[in-house]
């Protein structure tokens, strides 16, 4: 299968939070049946946020706390398993690096713990549960 070549980006949640939501929305709410409540906090615009494109077309997200934890990665299912989540994984650690962001983490579907481990985090601690989703804490040691 070809792989897609998505340009990835940060970006400002004032700007972008339209395009950031409807991908959000539809991976966390719609797919995976996280409630409204759980997905949206009053966090997001203290956050550095990353988005993934096709064209003008914003196909992923994902957001970066400024004590390191990463979170809300999101690729849209047409566009899944093309190497799009791993390219805005890499461009997030490095904006991080860059960015002086130290120890970053962060909790992981532990469906997804072998995709991150991938990029050189470590489960750390038991299972928890985040909007009723099994989740793992991982942090990134290499």
């Amino acid at each position: 299968m070809n792989r897609l070549v998505a340009k990835i980006k940060a970006c400002k949640w004032d700007e972008h939070s339209s395009d950031l939501t409807i991908i959000r929305r539809q991976v966390f709410v719609e797919e995976q049946d996280v409630d409204e409540r759980d997905e949206w906090d009053p966090l997001d615009p203290d956050h550095y946020h990353f988005m993934a494109l096709i064209d003008s077309d914003v196909i992923g997200c994902g957001r970066l706390s400024r004590n390191g934890q990463i979170g809300r990665m999101a690729v849209l299912a047409k566009y899944r398993n093309q190497g799009i989540g791993g390219r805005l994984l890499r461009f997030m650690i490095r904006f991080a690096s860059d960015n002086h962001v130290n120890h970053v983490f962060l909790h992981a579907q532990t469906h997804a713990i072998p995709f991150y481990s991938q990029f050189g985090f470590e489960v750390e601690g038991d299972v928890f549960h985040e909007a009723g989703i099994p989740h793992q804490f991982m942090k990134l040691v290499s």
